[in-house]
This record gives structure tokens, C-alpha cells and sequence, in this order.
């Protein structure tokens, strides 16, 4: 029984012991198949959207989830903002010695079922293990493929001045959860991330409204970022409506205890979509018809292109210019 990761788990008999042990069982033999140097596997048809991620969350594991979740999610998400239907996924794991095999064993369960609910194989993989100390425990690498079916034309260079900009959720709570159990905040104790796969979500909004011109999900650097890189990609600026962002209120008094801004934290399992004004209404009614997306709001409007590319309206009536944090606030939070 392995109970740790050792440096002999990195190649020769010590990595056919790990994989055939742990990783190859967690992840699932049969939808491996034989360990090839490539899996070979029919392609989707029509046009085919790939992407690739790495994550190095610390801790490991978080309210709400774990390196394997956010691993899964991420690299799902990714695709889902291309409106593409998840096909394959690679996992690539840097493990360090001494890790307890324990949680590399939930890591994996989590990361394999996020596959299973979202439609995903895992075809492929790699393993390498490094010294201790140069790892924080485990690095996770995923590449994903999946098919875009025809007639969606998803870009962040699609917005178009008069269209709705909604997000599909209360903003800021994966950043929130990770430095809380990070720093072990008992202010912000209650926080969860809101690490999810957002593949169904999306589908709902895309059945709603078909003519959704650009999605993104809010990670690194929260919605800030993500409406600046939209506004800059589409040659528009965004207003903001301040009232209209929703907030929960444990990361409303934990953002304002700390000085963060809530646009600024990095969230998991919410996007910003722009969509037609004439389909904003039956897009946010389905977003809110799903779990996921009960907090969903329409939070502002696209318009001709000024000098600042994103504008907050304040609630007291004034203006402000929403900018991208200018570096990360909290480091390894996905």
C-alpha cells in the first residue's frame, strides 16, 4: 500500500506501482485504454475548439471543492465559452514526494467526476514526480477538446453597442474562500467557492438566446478584467449599473473588511455574457431557472466606444472607470 509519493514513483517500477495503484483506477483504466504514447479517438464533427490550463491552487483543498475540481472546471469552462460541447480531456499531474496518496486518491475522484457529469473522456495523461518542496504538493496541466456546433460564432470581439451584459451569478466568492482557508479568516469563514462546470448553464442560455455574441468566465483577475478584455477586443466601452451587481453579503463584508473589490476576486463558476438587448430578458429568465444561475442579473450595457472601456454608474450617481487589477491579489488561487 503506498501510503506517500516518493522519487521512486517517478519513473521505472515506482511509476508503473503508482500508476497501476492509484492513478490509473482513479482516473478509470477502461477510458484510458492501453498506455499508448497517444490516445488515438474519432473527432468531433464540425468545427473543433481546444484549450489548455494549468492550476496551482493553495490549499489543495478549499470550501467547495479541490485541485481536481478546479481542474476539470477550468478547462470544461473554458470550452463552454465557446459555446462547444465537451469531447476529450488531457490530465497531466507534477506530484511532490511526501504527498499523502490519500488526497491525490480525491483529487482525482473529484477531477474524473466533473468529466463524468460534463460528457468528457479522459484519453490521456502524464506523470512526473519532483523533489520536495517544489511542487505545493500537486500541479495539475489539462488540455480539452470539444465540438462547436454549427451556426455558433462566440467571440469576446462580438459585443455590439446597445447589447445587455449579464453575469450569471453573485461575483467573488472562489477568491474569498481561498483566502480565507488560506489565512484562516474566521470573518469570512462562511464563504464557498463557486468552483462548478458551467457546460449546462451555458446550454440553457444559448437555447434562450441564440444569438449570445460573446461569453467568458470571471477567473483570474473577477469580472473587471474580463469586461475590459471584452470592451478592448470589440472596439466598445461598457457601462455598468453598481445596484445591479450581485454581491452576497459574506463577500460583501469580507471584501470591504479587506479593501478588495468584489469585480477584482477571482471567481470559478460564473461568466459574463453579452447578448442582444432583444434577448436580454429571456436569457437572464433561463440563467435564473437553473441552480447555478438563480443569482444571474443584467448588470450593464454596451456602448460606443469612448475614452475608459469600462464605466461604473455609481448608486449616488456619479461615474468611475473599472480597471484591471493591476496584479494578482491572491497568488496560486487557481
Amino acid at each position: 500500500m503506498i501510503d506517500t509519493i516518493r522519487l521512486s514513483h517517478g519513473s521505472g517500477r515506482g511509476l508503473d506501482e503508482l500508476l497501476r495503484d492509484i492513478i490509473l483506477p482513479c482516473l478509470g483504466k477502461d477510458a484510458l485504454g492501453p498506455l499508448e504514447d497517444a490516445a488515438v479517438f474519432p473527432v468531433p464533427e464540425g468545427r473543433i475548439a481546444f484549450t489548455t490550463d494549468a492550476f496551482v491552487v493553495n490549499p489543495l483543498e478549499f470550501p467547495g471543492g479541490d485541485i481536481g475540481k478546479l481542474a476539470a472546471c477550468g478547462t470544461l469552462n473554458d470550452l463552454a465559452m465557446m459555446g462547444a460541447v465537451p469531447h476529450s480531456l488531457s490530465v497531466a499531474l507534477i506530484l511532490e514526494e511526501g504527498l499523502d496518496t490519500a488526497l491525490l486518491r480525491r483529487v482525482l475522484g473529484t477531477l474524473v467526476g466533473e468529466c463524468h457529469k460534463a460528457g468528457a473522456v479522459i484519453r490521456c495523461g502524464d506523470t512526473k514526480v519532483v523533489d520536495r518542496g517544489k511542487a505545493d504538493g500537486i500541479f495539475i496541466a489539462t488540455s480539452g477538446i470539444g465540438s462547436v456546433p454549427a451556426g455558433r460564432t462566440i467571440s469576446v470581439a462580438n459585443a455590439k453597442p446597445g447589447d445587455a451584459v449579464i453575469v450569471s451569478g453573485t461575483i467573488g466568492h472562489h477568491g474569498i474562500a481561498i483566502l480565507a482557508a488560506r489565512k484562516g479568516l474566521h470573518f469570512a469563514s462562511t464563504a464557498i467557492s463557486d468552483c462548478a462546470c458551467l457546460h449546462g448553464l451555458v446550454e440553457a442560455l444559448l437555447k434562450a438566446a441564440p444569438g449570445t455574441r460573446s461569453l467568458r468566465d470571471a477567473t483570474r483577475g473577477g469580472c473587471a478584467a474580463v469586461l475590459n478584455e471584452m470592451a478592448l477586443a470589440s472596439g466598445t466601452t461598457i457601462v455598468l449599473r453598481e445596484e445591479r451587481i450581485p454581491i452576497a453579503p459574506e463577500i460583501a463584508s469580507a471584501s470591504a473588511f479587506l479593501g478588495l473589490d468584489p469585480l477584482h476576486i477571482a471567481n470559478e463558476g460564473r461568466f459574463i455574457a453579452v447578448v442582444p438587448a432583444a434577448e436580454a430578458e429571456r436569457a437572464l429568465a433561463a440563467l435564473r431557472a437553473c441552480e447555478q444561475g438563480r443569482g444571474a442579473a443584467i448588470i450593464g450595457t454596451v456602448g460606443e466606444k469612448t475614452r475608459l472601456p469600462v464605466v461604473m454608474e455609481t448608486a449616488i450617481g456619479g461615474s468611475r472607470m473599472v480597471d484591471v487589477p493591476s496584479g494578482e491579489l491572491l497568488p496560486r488561487i487557481c
